[in-house]
């Protein structure tokens, strides 16, 4: 979800791994040992938690998070938790970094120092205040100074305990000074409109003082004002702070007036002292990432370059013989066939993109979601994987390095084939975690209760479980896989004919090797599980994983392959014909370009669920009963609520009654994270637990009813309640929408890919690797006046043609060259138009500061 900045698009996205606590504090008790989690916080705003690591004082997580960021935030935070069976979980210690702070990190594996948790240092939010002097004449004639300070509302205040009931404390700050002034209490929000005024008197009377002259001129620069806001609790312990500012009057100026936003701020010395180095640490890795996306046009001559390296072939294999052509097959041709590439493939943008790259994955991953956008990802990895088997001289080491294109391969089966994974090896993934049957059938490694030949029949039975359904599930293979397999297969085939096996090997090498074995260690890299799994069930899928890689290598001496005797003894079991004959029969079915269709749509396939809290859709609509948690179900087929996991739907939504599904404004029921699924008699008013969590639901809800023939196109944003819309106030629950619906996204789940934010993250490597393409044209210059042997400084890159990669070098640069200047540009407008205490800006925003200083310091990059 991006958040639109004047024609521009800014996308904010963060991937974390969170590795290891080390020196948590001992519990204070005879066990001593803890069990800890971890939390990923925006602000204050719980949006990820790990598994419960239990009796440990150096918990290993090992779990990734990504998610978009659909709001601006100031602080991303890591907070380690004790689980408490009969108490709230208390907090050990958290990492907080400011966002102005994630570049240092980026992409490095650190060790963050917990901080102490102090509930006087957990702000957030931003309040608006209007200061104003004016003078005052008493009936003596004397001349007051007075300071009229209006509290005019608050955003985004932390909910503690689950409510928010804020004031803000107003006092003038000074010699001898002790007012203290509050605003009334909201009820039950952490957007508060307050609009109060209070006034202070800045120069004093001779009452006010002991001193003896007739007025006491105070210095108004060494004034401030203090605004605090507090929510008021009902607990014995008292109010809990909120967040506050310190307002210096000598921001009044001459003219006397101050109107700004500000960022509330932690309490100076409000937490308690402890030693930092008594609270342990954490190892996280931290990428995160902003995007800011022009219109499309902009990127028009990148995206041109980069579409042209999918048509830089001519010739064509077929599988069909022409005359066996008929009317209906010729609109399949480009699925059934691949392309033949007569200039070389190292000429073309997306092949240097790679070259310049420090890492391939850096350059795959965008560019895999780039030509699935324009369905271009079949004959450009065609014609990158034909290259590449033209360089293979051994046919046993085909597609087994980390070039560009078994990356890019990877990433498409990342992409195309996470509902192929989901339908085929998820079920029995979940037993195996659930049942904990014991697998280990190393002997130096079994316990003392087990035995060793219960466990090889348990992993037996395992293996020969997944084995068979990943076998067996050829129909359901994505048509993008299909095709990229069956050029692949032919590819490798005309190169090596010799060898009869290495049209299956060069497609085992990616379905079993990159795609199901790690699938099945790691489910939940895939989203098969939500959580790593624990060691002795990780163990259990280490064996199966190892074993189902070497059933799909098809390698011809089977125990060679294991470096562990006990592996080769177990795999004793599955050298029969019938394993080899099935795992041909599926790489067959599975490269037979664009013959199957995705059959698994027929079946319901579970694409999201976890609890949120509905609102009464029928009678009883008042009154906070109605508001009840249930688990939530969503399938391509249906949207389902139950009263909790496993049990019966209590009601059912099919996908073709969602008319849209939309945000629902805040004020409607005074809870945030709310969004409504539209059917033709109701609205279903749902509250998610999170802004991350609430953008996900919304997402996937919307491409999974987008082709619905009645779709709304408009909505009420707010609720029908007591007998009106409260957003445009019409009187007639069917009264048509207000306001018009958010739509546009593609209906295809799977491949949803924003062509123009991939081009920019293209334009972003090419702009930070410019040193490499300027390297690489002076390499060209080189090839094509020394005959001689390669200089070492140039032999890290692939020239096949010096003329034709020194052209497209030289486009690449001046569309980068073109980009960096709009953007420069934009930064440059944008600096110029922000005020600083704006609301988008408030006062105390200092990723805003830094922003200011590096674009004060910044110029246009020249090539």
């Amino acid at each position: 979800m991006a958040v639109e900045e004047e024609g521009l698009r800014v996308f904010q996205s963060v991937k974390i791994k969170i590795g290891e606590a080390k020196n948590i504090p001992p519990y204070p008790g005879p066990n001593r040992m803890r069990d800890c989690y971890c939390t990923v916080n925006l602000d204050q705003e719980e949006v990820f938690r790990t598994k419960i690591i239990e009796k440990s004082l150096c918990p290993f997580y090992g779990e990734d998070f990504y998610c978009e960021i659909p709001r601006s935030f100031r602080h991303l935070s890591f907070y380690i938790f004790d689980r408490d069976v009969f108490r709230r979980d208390s907090s050990i210690g958290k990492v907080a970094v400011k966002k102005e702070d994630l570049q240092k990190y980026h992409g490095k594996d650190t060790w963050f120092q917990l901080q102490p948790v102090s509930a006087d240092s957990e702000v957030q939010g931003k309040v608006h205040l209007e200061l104003r002097l004016s003078e005052v004449i008493t009936d003596s004639g004397v001349i007051n100074h007075k300071l009229a300070t209006r509290v005019l509302e608050c955003q985004g205040l932390p909910i503690v305990n689950g409510q928010c009931d804020p004031y803000a404390a107003v006092s003038l700050l000074g010699p001898s000074r002790s007012e203290a002034k509050k605003t009334k209490v909201k009820r039950k929000t952490n957007n508060p409109q307050f609009e109060e005024v209070f006034y202070f008197e800045v120069t004093r009377p001779l009452s006010y003082t002991k001193r003896q002259f007739d007025v006491e001129e105070e210095d108004v620069d060494k004034l401030a004002l203090r605004v605090d806001l507090w929510n008021a609790s009902n607990l014995k312990f008292g109010d809990e702070f909120l967040g506050g500012v310190r307002v210096p009057l000598r921001v009044l100026g001459q003219a006397g007036v101050h109107d700004a936003w500000y960022f509330l701020q932690p309490r100076e010395n409000g937490g308690k002292s402890v030693k930092v180095e008594e609270l342990g640490s954490l190892r996280l890795n931290i990428v995160y990432t902003e995007d800011h996306v022009f219109p499309s046009e902009h990127y028009t001559p990148l995206r041109d370059l980069l579409l042209h390296s999918a048509n830089v072939g001519v010739r064509v294999y077929e599988r069909v013989s022409a005359a066996s052509c008929t009317v209906n097959s010729l609109h399949r041709l480009n699925a059934t066939c691949f392309l033949l590439p007569v200039q070389p493939v190292s000429a073309s943008t997306a092949h240097i993109l790679g070259e310049v790259c420090r890492e391939k994955q850096e350059a795959a991953i965008p560019l895999v979601r780039l030509f699935l956008h324009y369905g271009k990802i079949v004959p450009f990895i065609s014609t990158i994987a034909h290259a590449e088997v033209n360089r293979t001289q051994d046919p046993n080491t085909i597609f087994r390095g980390n070039s560009l294109t078994s990356k890019c391969i990877d990433e498409t089966m990342k992409l195309a084939g996470m509902h192929y994974l989901q339908v085929t090896l998820k079920p029995i993934i979940d037993e195996i975690c659930t049942e904990h049957k014991p697998c280990e059938i190393d002997p130096v490694k079994l316990k003392e209760s087990e035995n060793l030949e219960t466990n090889r029949e348990n992993l037996r039975h395992y293996v020969d479980r997944i084995f068979n359904v990943i076998t067996t599930s050829g129909v359901r293979c994505p048509t993008v896989m299909c095709d990229i397999f069956f050029s692949l297969r032919e590819s490798a085939a005309t190169r090596f004919q010799v060898d009869q096996d290495v049209r299956y090997t060069a497609v085992s090498s990616f379905i079993f090797l990159r795609f199901f074995a790690p699938a099945i260690l790691s489910p939940n890299l895939f989203h098969l599980r939500p959580h790593h799994p624990d060691p002795a069930t990780s163990r259990t899928l280490t064996l199966i994983s190892k074993t189902i890689q070497t059933l799909g290598s098809l390698a011809k001496s089977k125990s060679a392959n294991f470096k562990e005797s006990y592996m080769a003894a177990f795999y004793d079991y599955f050298n029969e014909q019938k394993y080899a004959d099935a795992v041909k029969n599926f790489l067959d079915l599975i490269s037979t370009s664009g013959k199957w269709d995705q059959k698994s749509i027929e079946t319901p396939i579970m694409l999201k669920e976890g609890f949120m809290i509905k609102r009464a859709q029928g009678r009883n609509r008042f009154g906070m009963k109605n508001f009840k948690k249930r688990w939530f179900r969503l399938t391509n087929h249906e949207f389902t609520y139950h009263k909790t996991k496993g049990e019966g739907a209590l009601c059912s939504i099919p996908i073709e009654n969602i008319l849209a599904v939309e945000r629902l404004e805040e004020e409607s029921f005074k809870m945030k994270n709310m969004f409504q699924v539209i059917q033709p008699e109701r609205a279903l008013y749902i509250q998610a637990n999170n802004c991350v969590e609430a953008r996900d639901w919304i997402d996937i809800l919307t491409k999974v009813s987008q082709c619905n023939r009645k779709r709304l196109s408009t909505y009420h944003p707010s609720a029908y309640l007591n007998g009106h819309w409260l957003c445009c106030k019409l009187s007639a629950d069917t009264a048509p929408g207000c306001t018009p619906c958010t739509g546009g996204l593609p209906a295809n789940i799977q491949l949803d890919v924003d062509g123009d934010r991939e081009t920019e993250r293209i334009y972003s490597l090419f702009s930070t690797y410019m040193t490499k393409l300027i390297k690489m044209q002076e390499a060209c210059g080189s090839k094509s006046v020394y005959d001689g042997p390669e200089q070492e400084e140039y032999s890290s890159f692939v020239i096949d043609d010096p003329q034709e990669t020194y052209k497209t070098l030289k486009q690449i640069i001046s569309a980068v060259q073109t980009l960096e200047q709009q953007h420069t540009k934009y930064k440059r407008d944008k600096f110029k138009k922000t005020k600083i205490g704006s609301q988008e800006h408030p006062i105390g925003d200092k990723s805003f500061q830094c922003y200011i200083r590096q674009q004060s310091e910044s110029s246009t990059y020249s090539i």
